[in-house]
């Protein structure tokens, strides 16, 4: 006997707390995403949420994404 897809409720969507991805036994959050600078093409990392869009470097705010390997 199998269970009818049901949909989550609307409870579990409704915090504003960091993305939790469960793998099985493995829980992880939201993964740090990795920009060059426009400016001087220094990898910067940044992570979901923050705030402060610039530069390690030099302070310059145009990042660009890098590209997947994929």
């Amino acid at each position: 006997m199998s269970q009818a897809y049901q949909p989550p409720s609307a409870a579990a969507g409704s915090s504003r707390g960091p993305t939790v991805i469960s793998t099985g036994d493995v829980v992880t959050q939201d993964r740090a995403v990795r920009y060059i600078c426009g400016d001087c093409d220094a990898k910067v990392t940044l992570k979901s949420g923050e705030s402060n869009v610039r530069c390690k470097d030099c302070g310059h705010r145009v990042l660009y994404k890098e590209r997947t390997n994929r």
